[in-house]
């Protein structure tokens, strides 16, 4: 195999600075990114070559001495931000939080609406000598103080306490110790971006403004690796919102004296704890305490950003619209990895298994953490920006030219608002992350056709990606100038053979995909950058895979732009858009193919598009590029292909009634086991397409399209449940009792089924139909069979906002 060019060099980039200790090491620049000449980036691995008892144990020793002393940096000391990690912190915070005049009026409220209730009960009697006045009087201060009570639980369970100096100096050795066992190439930032990040805490610390990180999540990993970061770089840690899963023995104080925020996953209907929690960041704010939650709300199990959760945003939101916060700066975070520890657990729960419960012993166990050599973590943060600011332009947009921050809103103008703070979180999170090499080789094994790949052809389509991911706007690790084959052994020997197989004997190394489902985890890391071209792509193949000479397989510019337009409705909570709009990406999407001599577009005279194929050259080379395309989204295509089918054996039987309620998890657990039965039997392309996680995004937008209604029964405390909606539930045949083709659901399956991947068992068309629609109708027979459903009285009214939202999203 002739040697290849190293990968994704820059020779215009700057040196990264590698910090180990206080010694400082230079390399060439550790990524690329964008189709021109970038900025100079340079990058430094923060944590590295900590010091082994067995290896070294005087260098060990000294080590301990220096983090235990707190000598030089280790010390802790004139950090940028509020003063954090003195005795009595955790006090003034409470009464900080206790002095809130939103949690006093609160409590009063609450009070009195106790005492009222308890008046019209009689529970109120009068003591001789006393009046009535007096003994509301009493009983309403007994209440607020029972209150007060309450409250003060809740805060201690949930505020974190930073008290210790030389606690804080010995978790950082401990973590540090700890993270680069796992992730032996350390954590890596650019110095540019950290340089900034740093001058924006110093302005933000003299006004005293808070800086809250939205990081995304892919591991637990994430803020253990912020936190290391901002120590290191002298800058106050965030207080870090956790949901009290994790607070479990031994653990649970350890990350509350670190920084940690515990809350309930869910708030229920309880308005004190969310007012004490709005009291709690109103209180941070105010006063500049930095500050950190995650914009998915938990980790994604997929590879991919989640969509954003809003209940943190609102709060934040909430403290500057009301006028309590003056203004706080938003920082993006993008966190990377080589590979992510937990994707085994992952892959367990998207096939069904039941999520394990959080403990030490599993999070520290030797197998997992402590002797793994996972690579290197991957830390980048987005240019960080005025909240308040943010919401100004906001207001200017819905046609409040004058409002200010203290205009009253609207609940649908509140609601736009924090939809566009979340994705514009989101798509910046996109911006500056890093695509690393086991993203890359992962994403070009599950995209080429064959059992295998050879070594050269491996590396050959690598570099391809690599440019078209930096076409894109993306950044590339390339690992200081290395060639590429160096990029791919490096890549390989981190995902290991239980990912990734070897042929040897052969011409050359040949390697597979041993476990395609937890591969496409890295592949999804990338996905964002591509998926405008996987979506005319597969719109196109509903007349590619018709077959025929060229003629044959071209599409009208119509019928194309119609085909993407049903797929990006039905992926939009799936993926993360370019935020310039539908026609307009499409039209910048078909402008790029066609550039890259993908697609070959026929126009009239006005030049205007009339029909779309693919282009001589990419027929030549047997459609490779366009086909990688296609190979991104077939996975996801198939999932709403499983979930759309699972809904036509919700037709209600004949012999029973015709609105009875199926319950939501055990319906879309019949889903899981029917699409891994059609896998096997060869229906289903992609084994990854039962993915509890992919299946339940289908599932949120058959009902936001009215496919489906959705109703919890509040009365019955039991989860949600959900039946065809009548108009869209197919016919049976009145003789035989099956499900007929035909109708609205029927139409729709078909309309997604017309871009699916051609399998061996598609071509007997009607013949795959019934078996898999009478497959489809046993599953929902066992369902109605064990269904027991009143219907919810308020479903109508759900449905109906539901659909609203679902129609302002379309618009």
């Amino acid at each position: 195999m002739p040697p290849s060019k190293p990968a994704m060099v820059d020779d215009h980039s700057a040196p990264d600075l590698e910090i180990v200790g206080n010694q400082l090491t230079i390399h060439p620049s550790g990524f690329t990114g964008g189709p021109e000449t970038q900025d100079e980036i340079t990058e430094r691995n923060l944590v590295r070559h900590m010091a082994r008892f067995r290896e070294n144990p005087f260098d060990f020793l000294r080590e301990v001495s220096l983090y235990m002393s707190g000598t030089g940096w280790r010390a802790y000391d004139d950090v940028i931000g509020q003063p954090i990690f003195y005795s009595g912190f955790s006090e003034r915070m409470k009464n900080s939080i206790l002095d809130s005049p939103l949690l006093q009026d609160k409590i009063s409220e609450l009070a009195k609406g106790r005492l009222t209730v308890e008046e019209k009960e009689g529970l109120l009697a009068i003591k001789e000598g006393a009046t009535m006045d007096d003994k509301r009087a009493r009983r309403r201060t007994e209440i607020e103080g029972n209150l007060l009570e309450v409250v003060d639980t809740m805060m201690d369970k949930m505020i974190c306490k930073m008290e210790s100096k030389r606690f804080i100096r010995g978790a950082y050795y401990m973590c540090t110790q700890m993270l680069t066992r796992a992730y032996h190439q350390g954590i890596h930032v650019s110095s540019e971006e950290v340089l900034r990040l740093r001058a924006v805490a110093e302005t933000a610390a003299k006004k005293k403004q808070s800086i809250v990180f939205l990081p995304c999540h892919k591991s637990h990993v994430d803020y253990v690796s912020l936190q290391l970061i901002c120590y290191r770089l002298g800058i106050a840690l965030p207080v870090v919102v956790a949901g009290d899963n994790l607070n479990i023995p031994l653990l649970g104080p350890f990350l509350q004296h670190a920084g940690a925020m515990w809350i309930r996953r869910s708030f229920g209907n309880d308005p004190l704890y969310n007012t004490v929690v709005q009291a709690y960041i109103d209180t941070l704010l105010q006063q500049g305490f930095n500050f950190e939650c995650f914009i998915e709300g938990g980790r994604s199990r997929t590879g991919k950003l989640l969509s954003p959760k809003f209940g943190i945003l609102s709060f934040i939101m909430d403290s500057l619209l009301s006028g309590r916060v003056e203004d706080t700066v938003i920082c993006p975070v993008s966190t990377q990895y080589d590979k992510v520890i937990e994707t085994e657990s992952y892959i367990s729960e998207l096939l069904g298994q039941p999520k394990a419960k959080e403990n030490l012993a599993d999070l520290l166990s030797s197998s997992s953490v402590l002797s793994l050599k996972l690579g290197r973590v991957d830390v980048r943060f987005h240019e960080p920006w005025s909240l308040r600011e943010f919401i100004g332009q906001q207001l200017t947009r819905l046609d409040h030219p004058n409002a200010d921050l203290n205009t009253k809103l609207s609940y649908a103008d509140r609601g736009r608002i924090l939809r566009t703070f979340g994705y514009r979180v989101l798509s910046e999170i996109n911006d500056v992350s890093v695509m690393m090499p086991t993203a890359l080789v992962g994403t070009v094994l599950l995209t080429l056709r064959g059992r295998g790949v050879g070594k050269g052809e491996l590396c050959r389509r690598l570099d391809w990606l690599c440019e078209r991911v930096r076409a894109k706007g993306g950044r590339v690790a390339h690992f200081y100038r290395s060639p590429t084959e160096l990029v791919v052994d490096r890549a390989l020997e981190v995902l290991g053979p239980k990912l990734v197989g070897e042929i040897s004997g052969l011409v050359e190394p040949t390697y597979y995909a041993v476990d395609r489902f937890q591969l496409s985890f890295y592949r999804n890391m990338l996905i964002h950058l591509f998926i405008t071209e996987a979506l005319v792509s597969v719109a196109m193949y509903t007349k590619i895979k018709q077959g025929g000479g060229p003629a044959h397989q071209r599409i009208t510019f119509e019928e194309l732009k119609s085909q993407v337009s049903f797929l990006s409705q039905l992926f939009r909570g799936e993926f993360i858009f370019p935020p310039e709009g539908l026609a307009s990406n499409f039209e910048r999407t078909l402008g790029d193919l066609e550039k890259d001599d993908v697609i070959k577009i026929t126009r009239n005279s006005s030049f205007t598009p009339l029909y779309i194929e693919l282009s001589e050259a990419e027929r030549l080379c047997g459609r490779e590029n366009y086909d990688f395309y296609c190979f991104l989204i077939w996975p996801f295509l198939e999932a709403s292909w499983l979930g759309a089918v699972s809904l036509l054996g919700l037709t209600p039987p004949l012999d029973g009634p015709s609105d009875v309620w199926i319950d939501s998890k055990k319906a879309q657990d019949s889903a899981q086991v029917l699409g891994k039965t059609l896998y096997h039997q060869g229906d289903l392309s992609y084994f990854e397409a039962v993915n509890k996680e992919t299946l339940k995004n289908s599932y949120q937008r058959f009902e936001e399209e009215g496919i489906i209604l959705v109703a919890k029964n509040k009365e019955l405390k039991a989860g949600a449940s959900l039946r065809l909606a009548p108009e869209w539930a197919p016919q049976r045949d009145p003789g035989t009792g099956k499900v007929l083709e035909g109708g609205r659901l029927w139409d729709f399956t078909e309309l997604i089924a017309q871009s699916r991947r051609e399998g061996k068992n598609r071509r007997d068309g009607a013949t795959v139909s019934s078996r898999v629609l009478a497959m489809s109708d046993h599953v929902g027979r066992q369902l109605f069979k064990n269904a027991a459903a009143p219907a919810p009285a308020d479903v109508s009214s759900r449905q109906m906002r539901r659909n609203a939202i679902g129609t302002e999203a379309k618009l």
